[in-house]
């Protein structure tokens, strides 16, 4: 059944180039499968999946979700490298300097070269 399948995020892109770019040079992550139909990146023992389509960017939502060991590392790292973090003020979200915290957590959303909304998660202990 499906719990015993692997899963991968698929995310819409307007140009292919570019967001290969994004995502290998800027994220750092492995390119594994290139081709017409099927282009497929490595990050953390699970598939992104990138699709040519004019709906790219689109999602008003986030599209990934990284949980990371060290989000104020992450963050420097990503912002050496141009990306700029998102600030929400909503009711349930208030982020301050692009980092929302809740007793649980530490998050912040960036997006990537097509608009796409994506996240990074830090688990608090306890």
């Amino acid at each position: 059944m499906l719990a015993d399948s692997p899963i991968a995020a698929i995310i819409p892109v307007n140009d292919m180039a570019r967001a290969k770019r994004f995502y290998t040079e800027t994220l750092g992550l492995t390119l594994t499968k290139e081709s017409p139909e099927d282009t497929r990146l490595e990050t953390g023992g699970t598939t992104i999946g990138l699709y040519e389509t004019p709906y790219g960017g689109q999602a008003q939502h986030t599209l990934a979700s990284w949980k990371v060991g060290d989000l104020d590392a992450e963050m420097s790292e990503l912002r050496s490298k141009g990306v700029t973090f998102e600030d929400y003020d909503l009711p349930d979200i208030k982020t301050v300097d692009g980092v929302v915290e809740t007793d649980t957590m530490r998050g912040c959303w960036f997006k990537d070269s097509e608009g796409n909304i994506l996240c990074m998660t830090e688990e608090r202990e306890g």
